[in-house]
């Protein structure tokens, strides 16, 4: 399958929405207060056509910022009021990597995704249109690399694993790729997408 049909069955895919996921899927005993409030955030999940075959952008979040220090990212973040969550989204990514707004083409949403920080995160899929040169954001993206689409794709390249956080054990899926730990909450939009491919 080429990069274009691969990212053609995406978007067919996106068409028939899942359902929202959160950090806390695989950890059933948690129980949330009804009363949380979630504040809406929006990510890019970047798709770029390649001759070797359809590419996912990923951020490395810099080791200097107070939340998720280094972690693997999707570029997006806080809502703005009165923006849209695809501006949102945009906006967000031409800040983090450089990349021109004008140069992507929506194809859907993913459904959303409560974050243990108490974010509603809706994640975008757009292509990426003509040539791209990232342009990390300084202090707050490390690095911005690709991964094949066709690997996080794959459901059988997920793991779950598990750590302590706030005092509890805490189970979250992980795909990671060469030296890349993509974990969390990245991981779990990316399995709601292949869910959606692979069903």
């Amino acid at each position: 399958m080429t990069g274009s049909d691969l990212i053609e069955t995406v978007a067919a895919a996106l068409a028939n929405p899942g359902a929202a996921t959160s950090d806390f899927d695989l950890n059933p005993n948690v129980v949330l207060p009804e009363t949380r409030v979630l504040r809406d955030a929006a990510v890019l999940v970047p798709l770029m056509p390649s001759p070797d075959g359809a590419l996912l952008v990923l951020t490395k979040r810099s080791s200097a910022l107070k939340h998720h220090p280094g972690q693997i990212a999707f570029p997006g973040g806080k809502r703005d009021a009165g923006e849209s969550l695809v501006t949102t989204a945009l906006r967000e990514t031409e800040e983090e990597i450089g990349l021109d707004r004008k140069q992507v083409r929506i194809i859907g949403t993913l459904p959303p995704h409560e974050t243990v920080t108490s974010f509603q995160v809706t994640p975008q899929v757009g292509v990426i249109d003509g040539p791209f040169d990232p342009v990390a954001e300084i202090g707050e993206v490390a690095e911005v690399f690709t991964v094949p689409l066709s690997h996080v794709l794959n459901p059988d390249n997920y793991v779950i694993e598990g750590r302590r956080w706030r005092g509890q054990r805490r189970q979250y899926f992980v795909v990671p790729y060469g030296p890349y730990y993509i974990w969390g909450a990245t991981a779990r939009m990316l399995r709601s997408l292949a869910d959606q491919v692979c069903r």
